[in-house]
């Protein structure tokens, strides 16, 4: 079987199984070099001991695989180029905030998304700016408004936590959030 730089597999390790991360493939000599999950070790298997891990795809957050797919052309320079450019960078982006707080690890995500990856499903909210069924904020072709009588709650914009933030006063409508899976849950 062949194995790439960042595929996840399967061996037996001090005879039980374990998951790990391809870092190194030496295909002269059908060995793989494999990084432990949950272990600062990394051993070196031949291929045929190895199977590719089921359900373990690499899971990243929604806005590092925007980021990912938008420049996965030369991902090298992509990241250099965003770190050198850092100070012109969005602030406000989800992007941003997660490279200024973990970035030694984003940036191995970053390189080991290129054995495969699933971004992360967003959380989901309403708005409920006034306390009653009709108070939810909705959008519709650019205007924004409450929903009305004639509605009654049953139209509620979902909005991610980016689309919140990123509104005139998001801030305070932050505050004012209501995940789905509760809210729907009330109902």
């Amino acid at each position: 079987m062949n194995f790439k730089v960042g595929d996840r597999v399967e061996l037996i390790l001090r005879s039980k199984k374990r998951v790990g991360t391809v870092e190194e493939v030496y295909n002269d000599i059908q060995k793989c070099k494999v990084q432990i999950d949950e272990f600062p070790v990394t051993v070196t298997k031949p291929q045929k001991y190895l199977v590719k891990a089921e359900g373990s795809e690499l899971v990243v957050p929604q806005c590092v695989a925007d980021w990912y797919e938008d420049n996965k052309g030369d991902i090298g320079v992509s990241i250099w180029q965003y770190i050198f450019n850092w100070e012109y960078q969005d602030k406000n982006s989800a992007f941003y905030e997660v490279m200024s707080n973990q970035i030694s690890s984003t940036l191995e995500m970053l390189f080991k998304m290129q054995g495969g990856y699933k971004g992360e499903k967003e959380a989901l909210y309403y708005v409920r700016v006034i306390d009653n069924i009709n108070g939810y904020l909705n959008f519709s072709s650019n205007n924004s408004f409450l929903g009305n009588a004639i509605e009654r709650g049953k139209y509620k914009t979902k909005f991610t936590e980016a689309e919140i933030k990123a509104m005139d006063k998001g801030e305070a409508y932050w505050l004012l959030r209501e995940p789905v899976e509760e809210a729907e849950g009330e109902a």
